[in-house]
């Protein structure tokens, strides 16, 4: 398993070379990690096959990961009331309607 640490580094100047000020003007903190040559492999291929770089690559799985993990986490409280009605609405029958038909009557594509 990957080992990752966080370390706190001097904002990036939001003045690039050129004088103009850079589109990415936050500052950033490092996220460093040791990974397996094999791993390390894998991202850079699906990074590739995704047309992102390993660093973006991996910064959108760490963030959609942490927001599902938050989600999942997630309460939603409900009176009595409420849940009942909220279960009888998933226990329910779907109501036929047009849309409904022409889904039962289309073949699935592993068929």
């Amino acid at each position: 398993m990957p080992v990752v640490e966080s370390k706190r580094t001097k904002p990036r100047s939001s003045v690039a070379r050129s004088g103009k000020k850079s589109a990415r003007s936050e500052p950033r903190e490092a996220l460093n990690m040791r990974v397996r040559p094999e791993v390390r492999s894998l991202i850079d291929h699906a990074a590739a096959l995704t047309g992102k770089n390993r660093t973006d690559f991996v910064l959108d799985a760490a963030r959609q990961a942490a927001q599902n993990a938050i989600l999942d986490q997630t309460v939603i409280s409900l009176s009595e009331k409420s849940y009942a009605a909220f279960v009888a609405l998933l226990d329910a029958p779907p109501k036929a309607n047009e849309r409904l038909r022409k889904t039962m009557r289309t073949k699935p594509v592993w068929e």
